[in-house]
């Protein structure tokens, strides 16, 4: 990996070779630039009680901090996306041109504020300190995942991290959808090592012939197969755990806040 220098903020280690710098958040100013991310406010097709478009605070100091906050005695968290899925958007109106409602059971997806095809993706980050109560993420899906057999051309969904255990990360690849038809390749789970001041770094080498993940600089995992070939949007989320199986994560005793911190994300794409 090299070190490359950011004018006013912390470098970015990329992988040998050329790299020119295609989209990026630095998380200046004290307010979210919604011309970057929307919520990620629906899940299947409904709103969804674990998320909210509260809890995202910008320090002033270049991060972004994602908190976990309460709604009806009960954790929620907010997610943080560049795009969105079909399947998430609530239906809100069937009618099409031929006076068939029936046909079409699906929401308005709206143009996503970035997606790409490969490069590299990363992101510098802090955890959160309960990871037992609030998950975080930094990751890639595909509007379409699952909608063809192959997965190829329909998209992955691919986790450059995720957190669901204090001192351990998550990293690889989803594909074929959430169904029976779900699998994963190149997926591993590891230790962090301590860094000095609580920062890691993490970063995705999507090309066409493979990917390959890093931590801190060091690859952690690589696959080759069934590589994406459509742009994916970027997303940035906690959640609370339990909601997937229908039991919020009930505030017991005194709120405790917790949070994700972010300090930039920059996608590269290879010259």
């Amino acid at each position: 990996m090299k070190r490359v220098e950011v004018a006013d903020h912390e470098p970015s280690y990329l992988p040998d070779g050329e790299w020119r710098l295609v989209w990026a958040d630095e998380f200046d100013g004290t307010e979210l630039d919604r011309t970057k991310w929307d919520y990620r406010l629906n899940y299947w097709g409904s709103p969804c009680d674990a998320y909210t478009d509260k809890g995202v605070i910008l320090d002033g100091n270049s991060h972004i901090e994602l908190h976990r906050t309460e709604r009806n005695g009960c954790y929620v968290s907010p997610q943080l996306q560049t795009g969105s899925n079909s399947f998430d958007v609530p239906v809100n109106g069937t009618d099409n041109p031929w006076g068939q409602n029936e046909i079409w059971k699906l929401g308005i997806l709206e143009e996503p504020k970035f997606v790409n095809r490969y490069g590299y993706y990363e992101c510098r980050c802090k955890f959160q300190r309960e990871p037992e109560v609030m998950w975080s993420a930094f990751w890639t899906q595909s509007p379409s995942i699952g909608t063809r057999f192959e997965p190829e051309w329909c998209g992955i969904e691919s986790d450059i991290m995720e957190c669901f255990e204090a001192g351990k990360a998550t990293t690889g690849n989803i594909m074929g959808g959430y169904g029976k038809q779900f699998r994963e390749e190149g997926r591993v789970r590891y230790d962090l090592e301590e860094s000095k001041d609580g920062w890691h770094y993490f970063g995705m080498n999507w090309q066409p012939d493979g990917y390959v993940f890093y931590c801190d600089g060091k690859e952690v995992s690589r696959t080759n197969e069934h590589v994406s070939h459509v742009p994916q949007f970027i997303l940035l989320t906690t959640e609370v755990q339990g909601y997937r199986i229908s039991k919020p994560y009930k505030i017991d005793g005194k709120f405790r806040d917790d949070a994700f911190i972010v300090d930039f994300v920059r996608v590269f794409d290879k010259v």
